[in-house]
């Protein structure tokens, strides 16, 4: 079993930035890549950023990449999403999520590969 908790939420100005941390616990935790995905209200879950515990393998959507950052401190376990320029569309429950595999496979972006879930943090952009 993998346990997951996400911090760093809030509220913040368009063009601000927040730093979300996902602490990840359990007996596999290291067998799995980690991910952040986000639900905006009435939207679908989307994937954000997606990386393997040693950091030497990330992905983005295009629509996000150099806005934000994912990264893993793995001697704590946990896992780092920067978002910078923040835009208020940006605003959604954002979720940390520990995939089957261990490395990123075709299918990373779709959230039936996830069997761990944390259990969100809320972020609002201001306008």
């Amino acid at each position: 079993q993998v346990q997951l908790v996400e911090s760093g939420g809030g509220l913040v100005q368009a063009g601000g930035s927040l730093r979300l941390s996902c602490a990840a616990s359990g007996r596999t935790v290291s067998h799995h890549a980690m991910s952040w995905f986000r639900q905006a209200p009435g939207k679908e879950r989307e994937f954000v950023a997606a990386i393997t515990w040693s950091g030497s393998n990330s992905y983005y959507p295009d629509s996000l990449k150099g806005r934000f950052t994912i990264s893993t401190d793995n001697a704590k376990k946990t896992v780092i999403l920067q978002m910078n320029s923040l835009k208020p569309e940006d605003t959604a429950v954002y979720y940390c999520a520990a995939h089957y595999r261990a490395y990123l496979a075709e299918g990373v972006t779709f959230s039936e590969n996830y069997p761990y879930w944390g259990q969100g943090t809320q972020v609002t952009v201001s306008s």
